[in-house]
């Protein structure tokens, strides 16, 4: 037993590892140009598992594949088990605005979680994984008349990049083998960097640049519960509630007001400003979350979700480094709600002869208002995902694909339409722990 715990401590500490240097490398994790805002563009969460199945997991109770979404998820496995999943992910972008288009492709690790049962009906799950992420970069002209007249030619160019991990722990424990509740505590950290230039073709006059760079962390946490009901010999109903805190970002955010010419750059203002001191406090905006899934016969699974968490007034749209005040593009916070489903089907799980039988076939569909607003229109994300987890070995033990193909934002009022294709591979490992071995 102390040797697989060494080996999966060595495993996790990789994983972190790697987590650690993309971050702080200068890749991107993401690349949208709706990123510019708040603190980028929010992750989707969960396992190759959830995102083949639309993102949903709320309610699911399913032994075979950890359950990240909801901590009360984790009581859900074998008494002995010790469970391990991480995954990479691709994404393939085509960016279309008016008439002109580009294209971006980005590979990097996703998630990583490990559970393990402590007491009984008792089990506790650690992990990290992305939170939000940003890339950026993008040019506006000067059109008034006014202006170019006086100036000439004023071209604006905005770029930024940066990432934010969630590190979590959490613990559930079950009742009457229908009740689960759990509990999870949260860390969310990262840096993110904005540069805001505005470059003149009068040679007269210098280039300005205002750059913001951000160190936040957070502390926060999450509530789960899971009902489930047998109907009959085959049918389970199940229902699941999560609650995610709001919280005050910590950290700070340096800002730089410099004159950019043909030799040097000089800065010409410059401050460090303490989140909730010298500026005013910007939350993470609390999320509740609503799930049902029916299980038939352990060969058909299918779930709704549905998700809710305000940003109005977490300070997003207001504090510099976070609202877009140096932008021409004029964003605002609002409400994020978002609607999943998705279905799971697996023809003969203990089916000894033919292994495709044993393959768990998945589909699903999502629909995102983001939380935010572009000159006050909606930034909508919808799409359909595809994936299946393929048996590898023996137990619980499987590579799961998911394939993500989808949109965000419209092309009407000037705006940016994302289209992509995204692809998350995942491993599931599963071992049997704390057993005592007979000899004859």
């Amino acid at each position: 037993m102390l040797r697989r715990i060494f080996n999966s401590a060595v495993v996790l500490t990789a994983l972190l590892a790697g987590l650690n240097a993309s971050a702080q490398s200068g890749e991107y994790l993401s690349y949208t140009p709706y990123s510019i805002f708040g603190i980028g563009d929010l992750s989707p969460q969960g396992s190759a598992y959830h995102r083949s199945m639309g993102g949903v997991g709320i309610a699911s109770r399913n032994i075979r594949y950890q359950n990240s979404l909801n901590p009360a998820a984790v009581t859900a496995r074998d008494s002995l088990s010790f469970m391990l999943d991480f995954s990479v992910q691709n994404s393939n972008i085509l960016y279309r605005q008016g008439d002109q288009t580009s294209a971006r492709n980005i590979t990097n690790l996703g998630s990583m979680a490990l559970s393990f049962p402590i007491w009984r009906s008792m089990s506790m799950i650690f992990g990290i994984t992305p939170y939000s992420s940003a890339g950026y970069g993008y040019t506006v002209h000067e059109t008034d008349p006014a202006v170019i007249a006086h100036t000439g030619n004023i071209t604006y160019y905005d770029y930024g990049q940066g990432s934010f991990y969630k590190l979590y722990g959490g613990i559930g424990h079950c009742f009457w083998k229908k009740l689960s509740l759990g509990a999870e505590a949260d860390y969310i950290f990262g840096n993110y960097s904005k540069y805001f230039t505005e470059s003149f073709t009068n040679t007269g006059y210098n280039a300005v640049q205002d750059s913001y760079l951000l160190h936040l962390n957070a502390f926060t946490g999450k509530f789960g519960m899971q009902f489930e009901q047998k109907f009959g010999t085959k049918t389970k109903i199940g229902l699941g509630a999560t609650y995610s805190l709001g919280a005050n970002m910590n950290g700070t955010v340096d800002y730089k007001h410099s004159s950019v010419g043909s030799a040097e750059t000089v800065v010409v203002s410059s401050h460090s400003d303490t989140l909730g001191v010298n500026v005013a406090p910007v939350r993470i905006a609390s999320e509740l979350g609503l799930g049902l899934s029916v299980n038939f016969d352990e060969r058909i699974r299918a779930e709704v979700n549905f998700i809710l968490a305000d940003w109005t007034n977490t300070g997003m749209g207001t504090v510099d480094g976070f609202a877009v005040t140096n932008s021409k593009l004029p964003f605002s916070a609002t409400s994020r709600r978002s609607l999943r489903a998705g279905m799971e089907y697996t023809p003969d799980r203990y089916n000894v002869r033919y292994w495709y039988k044993r393959v768990s076939y998945r589909a699903g569909a999502y629909y995102n208002n983001e939380y935010y607003k572009v000159a006050g229109n909606e930034i909508n994300t919808f799409g359909i995902t595809l994936g299946a987890t393929l048996p590898v070995f023996r137990w619980y033990n499987g590579l799961s694909v998911a394939l993500d193909m989808g949109q965000k934002g419209t092309t009407d009022a000037g705006l940016v339409r994302e289209r992509y294709i995204k692809l998350c591979v995942g491993l599931n490992l599963h071992d049997i722990w704390f057993q005592k071995r007979r000899f004859e």
